[in-house]
């Protein structure tokens, strides 16, 4: 049975900041049975405009269905996916580790190596920062996982397009 894989697709949209927009959005995802693997929501330069950025799965049909429903929801202006267009992506990991006397310099190797930082001290445990896309993440975490990671918080996926070329 050849079966296709649905495919992560991070969407933008812009959208009047007000209460109950970011309610309905989730509504309608939930209501078709759609999934929101992250979701971030923040003020855009004008504060009346927020931007939400969220990462679903489905095959093009899907998200072109998906892309349509927003459209139709009166606080949404404008919803954008980024899936052929090029475009800077991000996420933010904020990592506790344990830290034992043993570990600490090799914690503190890989976070310079990954280009992270020590945001909080404790005897027991180091607070990270990370940010990068998906992957650099995902490989942070798994060379410090051996040493013992007590809690994660991470933001999702944030991302905005490229300039065009001339």
């Amino acid at each position: 049975m050849n079966q296709k894989k649905a495919e992560k697709h991070i969407l933008s949209l812009m959208v009047d900041n007000r209460p109950g927009v970011l309610s309905r959005i989730v509504g309608l995802f939930s209501g078709r049975g759609f999934n929101i693997e992250s979701l971030c929501v923040a003020e855009t330069a004008e504060a009346e405009v927020s931007r939400i950025t969220l990462v679903t799965c489905g095959d093009m049909v899907v998200i072109e269905q998906i892309k349509k429903q927003l459209h139709k929801l009166i606080n949404v202006i404008r919803v954008v996916g980024f899936t052929d267009t090029a475009f800077v992506q991000r996420d933010l990991a904020l990592i506790k580790v344990n830290a034992k006397p043993e570990n600490r310099a090799e914690i503190l190797r890989i976070t310079d190596i990954f280009r992270g930082r020590v945001v909080d001290v404790g005897m027991e445990c180091y607070t990270l920062e990370v940010t990068g896309d998906l992957d650099k993440i995902n490989a942070i975490l798994g060379l410090l996982r051996p040493m013992g990671i007590k809690e994660i918080a991470r933001t999702g996926t944030i991302a905005l397009p490229r300039e065009k070329k001339k």
